[in-house]
């Protein structure tokens, strides 16, 4: 079976929803000043305004004009202008109680040897598989040892996803398996699975120095964010936000290991390898999670 055809066996219909919701916040994006109104977005994009209301609520958590206040580039400047108190330190407050814990609860992590790195992944057996999810289409890779990558892709990308994914471990054997992957899918993306009695394994595979940035970035609470100084700082080289920014973008574990609650010092949210919208769509997810609290403490 060629790729184009187990794709479109292995994707389902779920995933138009996250197509009107990337336009939904694409047409927000642009004109987020002017605060359209539910009418002016359906038309725009095509839609019935009560199909908008319905489908964004449903997929959100809280309603398109909800999701405008809380996504907006003045609100990731908000989540980035504490004073007084490193940023890092501010999340770590944020994150003391409620579903600001998900990473602390939730996410178990262990890194595979140097040695596997620069190896390029030779001998690893990793499965892979495709599915849809809040965000496009999920590309999941797992070891038996637990979740190794997770990407995303719009329709008629998800081949170039994988082989994103693939050519960073180019020494490992891969083997589509979408029943092994499906369960991962599960447990990521439905809040009500986040629990601390189960945690959901993760490998990273990267350099030393990844491999302490993803850890921190773990650290950074549901519904908060940092910049990269203050990464590079809470792993103990406050010089080196440059590099903490190019190890932020070669995350391989996308959304799990919460790469898009970094940004830039001033508040931007600069770039995403995922694409911009998409860094969007997931605060503006996660912001649900926090105002419904969808994501169970301890």
């Amino acid at each position: 079976m060629n790729m184009t055809a187990q794709l479109d066996r292995d994707i389902t219909p779920e995933g138009d929803d996250y197509d009107l919701v990337r336009k939904t916040i694409e047409r927000i994006s642009l004109d987020y000043r002017a605060q359209p109104s539910l009418e002016d977005i359906a038309s725009d994009i095509g839609v019935a305004p009560g199909r908008l209301q319905k489908t964004f609520s449903r997929w959100a958590g809280l309603t398109p004009k909800a999701f405008l206040q809380a996504v907006t580039l003045d609100h990731a400047r908000r989540l980035l202008g504490h004073e007084g108190l490193p940023l890092l330190d501010a999340s770590y407050e944020l994150g003391l109680s409620g579903p600001g814990r998900l990473h602390d609860l939730f996410v178990t992590h262990e890194a595979m040897s140097p040695g596997d790195f620069k190896t390029g992944g030779a001998g690893l057996e990793i499965s892979y598989g495709f599915h849809p999810s809040p965000f496009g289409t999920a590309v999941v890779m797992a070891t038996e040892r637990g979740l190794c990558g997770l990407a995303f892709a719009d329709p008629g990308e998800e081949a170039a996803a994988l082989e994103d994914l693939t050519q960073r471990w180019p020494g490992a054997r891969l083997a589509q398996d979408q029943e092994a992957t499906a369960s991962y899918v599960g447990r990521v993306f439905s809040p009500e699975q986040w629990r601390a009695d189960r945690p959901l394994r993760i490998v990273m595979i990267g350099t030393d120095f990844q491999v302490r940035v993803w850890e921190a970035l773990l650290r950074i609470p549901l519904g908060a964010a940092s910049s990269y100084q203050d990464v590079a700082r809470a792993i103990g080289n406050p010089k080196a936000s440059r590099a903490v920014g190019a190890a932020v973008g070669r995350n391989p574990i996308s959304f799990v290991v919460p790469c898009h609650r970094a940004m830039g010092k001033s508040g931007a949210l600069t770039g995403y390898h995922w694409g911009i919208t998409r860094k969007r769509a997931m605060l503006g997810w996660e912001t649900g999670c926090v105002q419904s609290g969808g994501a169970k403490s301890a």
